[in-house]
């Protein structure tokens, strides 16, 4: 179960990074290259919201580092393919991220997406204790229906929504940003690309951010002040394009109370077809089922304790 739990915690949050195009960290080599004006640097994040948006899949490869501190800190990097509008992943996360949690976790953990449900290859070791099924099912959206809850239902078709961004939508909330900026001329992984980074505070980009609008205001208020809480104010954000306007990079850093978060995500071939092998439903077990079951478990032993209790008294 922790192995579980940090995988979905894990797994959630690089989908939801991954299909909204937010990435960031990393050392970076800015050259020279004549500087842009503001109308300029405008122009050129448009036409990279165009493209991005056109592309509709490319290859990527992302590290994301979190302050130990946080308690779920460590390392996960993440490649293979992705495609938006609609979302389909098919990815091979791996990292201390995982192995801190539990030593026994699977080194690499394969992560297919289509259709609003996330398989997880668990691997070998999990497939001994779920009757030689290694693939875990998460269907968001069904879990939404069924829990009755609906805070708990926002939360989950939320982060389905949030998933189902097009990742050309976040250059359109960089290009909110008042301080935009062009640093010069770089080149990333041998490609010449320009630079331009700018800066949105959390009000600013949960302002930007439409998945949050499933919330009420007192929860998007929650939302805020718990974020601010954890000491985070502002987001930085650097991106990389190339010279037919398609993104090579994009790095965000946020610096919270207990240290900076950051993520780095690399695209190429873009338009990369994207074909995701479902695993056969003989090979994976439903993780919101297993919950249940777990669940009747716990309270068929609670129920027998306090019986016992009672014959106990009686006697």
């Amino acid at each position: 179960m922790t192995v579980v739990r940090r995988t979905v915690g894990v797994a959630a949050v690089t989908a939801l990074l991954c299909a909204g195009a937010v990435a960031c960290g990393g050392d970076s080599g800015t050259g020279g290259g004549a500087p842009q004006s503001h109308a300029q640097v405008t122009q050129a994040l448009t036409a990279a919201y165009k493209k991005t948006a056109e592309a509709k899949s490319a290859k990527v490869e992302m590290t994301m580092k979190t302050p130990v501190a946080l308690g779920d800190g460590g390392t996960m990097k993440m490649s293979g393919t992705m495609g938006w509008d609609p979302t389909v992943m098919d990815m091979t996360m791996s990292g201390s991220a995982f192995t801190a949690a539990d030593p026994q976790a699977p080194e690499n953990i394969r992560m297919v997406w289509q259709d609003d449900v996330m398989y997880m290859d668990m691997g070998a070791k999990a497939a001994k204790d779920m009757d030689g099924k290694r693939w875990m099912k998460m269907d968001l959206g069904a879990a939404a229906k069924q829990s009755g809850d609906k805070t708990l239902s926002s939360q989950l078709t939320g982060g389905v929504d949030s998933m189902n961004q097009d990742p050309a939508q976040q250059i359109a909330v960089l290009l909110d940003s008042p301080n935009l900026k062009h640093i010069g001329s770089a080149e990333v992984d041998g490609v010449q690309t320009e630079h331009y980074k700018g800066k949105l505070t959390v009000d600013e980009m949960m302002a930007k951010n439409d998945s949050l609008k499933m919330l009420s205001k007192s929860e998007r208020g929650q939302l805020l002040e718990n974020v601010k809480k954890a000491g985070v104010k502002d987001y930085d954000t650097e991106l990389w394009i190339n010279d037919d306007d398609l993104p090579v990079r994009m790095d965000v850093t946020m610096d919270s109370s207990q240290g900076a978060i950051d993520m780095s995500m690399r695209y190429s071939d873009y338009g990369a077809a994207v074909k995701v092998d479902v695993p056969p439903a003989g090979q994976t077990f439903d993780f919101m089922e297993m919950l249940k079951e777990i669940g009747a478990a716990a309270g068929a032993v609670n129920g027998s304790d306090a019986a016992d209790s009672g014959l106990d008294s009686d006697v």
